[in-house]
C-alpha cells in the first residue's frame, strides 16, 4: 500500500498488483492508519482510494485471511471499517478492473466513485459459507432496494461498470486511460470547496454512522461464526484445491 498527497489530497494507492491487489491484515492496517491521519489531520480535505495494476482488490488474501483470521474488535480489518464507517473526510474512488468482495462493499461508504469500462464488482460471500460486511446489509438495500441487494449478494454474480452505474454504485463510467484523472478532477473540485461545510453535508447525507456500525458488528459476529462452519472450510479449501465445493452433505 502506498500513501501520498497532492496538495489537499491524500492518494491512498493499493499496490499488490501481482496479487490483485488482494488485501492482507497488514494492508488493512495501513488502510486504517490513513483514514485514521485524515480524520486528524485538517489539512486533508479528501482522500482517493486506488487499486494498482488493472485491478481494484480482489478482495481478502485467503491464504492470509486463514493464518490470520479476524479476531476481536481490534483486528486490522475491522479497524479499517469502523474506519470508513466514521470518516468525515470526503472518500473518492478509482475501479479498474476487479472489485471483489470488499473491494466492492468498501465503496458503499465512499461519496463518489468512477469506474472503468472494464471493471467488474462482485459479491461472493455466500459462496464462500460467510456473510457480507462493511455494513453492506444495510447499505446496499438502502442503496438498490432489497430484492436488487439480495440477488446480488445471495447470487454473487460478477456484473460490470454498467450495471454498477444504473444501479448508484459509481458516478461515472470512463475509458481506463481516462480513470484517474477524472477521479483527480472531481478530488480537486472537492477540495476547493469549504472544508468544514463539506463534512457537515457528507455527515448529514450519510444518516447515523452508530447504525452502521452497528450493522459492521452484527455482520462481523455472524462473520466470526461462518469462519468455523463446515460450509465455510469446505469453500476455503476448494478455492486452495482449484475444484468446485461441494456443499451437498449439509451443514
Amino acid at each position: 500500500m502506498e500513501t501520498t498527497r497532492n496538495g489537499d489530497v491524500m492518494i491512498v494507492r493499493l499496490a499488490r498488483p501481482e496479487k490483485k491487489n488482494a488485501l492482507t491484515s497488514e494492508m488493512y492496517a495501513g488502510l486504517a492508519d490513513a483514514l485514521d491521519a485524515a480524520e486528524t489531520d485538517q489539512s486533508v480535505r479528501v482522500v482517493m482510494l486506488l487499486g494498482s495494476g488493472g485491478a481494484f482488490t480482489a478482495g481478502n488474501d485467503l491464504s492470509d485471511f486463514l493464518s490470520n483470521p479476524p479476531r476481536g474488535g481490534e483486528a486490522p480489518v475491522f479497524r479499517f471499517l469502523r474506519a470508513l464507517a466514521r470518516a468525515s473526510v470526503p472518500l473518492v474512488a478509482a475501479v479498474d478492473g476487479d472489485a471483489v468482495g470488499v473491494g466492492t462493499t468498501m465503496l458503499l461508504h465512499c461519496d463518489m466513485v468512477v469506474a472503468s469500462t472494464r471493471s467488474r464488482f462482485r459479491l461472493p460471500f455466500v459462496e464462500l459459507g460467510l456473510v457480507p460486511e462493511a455494513g453492506s446489509t444495510l447499505l446496499l438495500p438502502r442503496l438498490v432496494g432489497h430484492a436488487k441487494a439480495a440477488e446480488l449478494m445471495m447470487l454473487g454474480h460478477f456484473f460490470d461498470a454498467d450495471e454498477a452505474w444504473r444501479l448508484g454504485l459509481v458516478n461515472h463510467v470512463t475509458e481506463p486511460d481516462d480513470l484517474e484523472p477524472t477521479l483527480a478532477r472531481l478530488a480537486a473540485s472537492l477540495a476547493a470547496k469549504p472544508p468544514q461545510a463539506l463534512r457537515a453535508t457528507k455527515r448529514l447525507l450519510r444518516g447515523d454512522p452508530a447504525a452502521i456500525e452497528a450493522a459492521i458488528l452484527a455482520e462481523a459476529q455472524v462473520f466470526a461464526e461462518r469462519l468455523l462452519s463446515p460450509e465455510a472450510r469446505e469453500a476455503f479449501t476448494a478455492f486452495l484445491e482449484k475444484r468446485p465445493p461441494d456443499f451437498s452433505k449439509g451443514a
